[in-house]
């Protein structure tokens, strides 16, 4: 490991730094929006589903475990369902229809109005979570979207859109998780057992 180019880490932190900043500018409120729509849906008895691709798909678990156990609390548990974790849906869907509708079959089948979908998409533009959207849009579910790259199809049929704009996708990522921890405190302390 003598060949490590520590400009290259000097770098990845410079652009965390840069990004985090222009979170806390102009993210913030809509982190506090995104929670205060989940937090209605929830108290209406909606439930929460996620999705998305590869590292994606992992942030949607990671949230649906933190929403169904908890985060930092003790609480009542709280509906949550990732749209990635049931491989022989997953792969049913896959194979009797396309890839491209591995979400979108499983909205028609699970969500009712009232519910959100929140959708990951660092490009913005993964044609299976776009269908989600459109899929979440029939059945009047509100849809929460976080992608990396601005003025993108996604953002345009989200109700409110955090975008971590980045040229390195897992910059995008780092900000994502910070910005859904920050969501999952908020949402949790609205569910405190006082």
């Amino acid at each position: 490991m003598s060949h490590i180019d520590y400009k290259r880490i000097r770098e990845a932190i410079e652009t965390h730094r840069a990004l985090t900043a222009a979170f806390e500018a102009s993210g913030v409120a809509t982190v506090v929006a995104m929670a205060e729509m989940i937090v209605q849906s929830l108290r209406a008895d909606g439930t929460l589903y996620l999705c998305g691709n590869g590292g994606s798909a992992a942030d949607a678990q990671h949230i649906a475990g933190e929403f169904v156990g908890r985060f930092r609390i003790e609480r009542r548990a709280l509906p949550a369902v990732a749209l990635s974790t049931d491989t022989s849906v997953l792969t049913c869907i896959g194979n009797d229809y396309s890839y491209e509708s591995v979400f979108s079959r499983q909205i028609e089948a699970l969500v009712r109005p009232g519910d959100i979908l929140w959708a990951f998409s660092t490009s913005g533009q993964s044609p299976n979570v776009l269908r989600a959207a459109e899929a979440a849009r029939r059945k009047n579910a509100r849809v929460l979207a976080f992608t990396g790259r601005a003025d993108s199809k996604l953002q345009a049929m989200a109700d409110l859109c955090l975008c971590a704009e980045a040229a390195v996708t897992a910059r995008s990522q780092e900000i994502h998780q910070l910005a859904y921890h920050i969501i999952c405190d908020l949402v949790e302390q609205e569910f405190r057992e006082r």
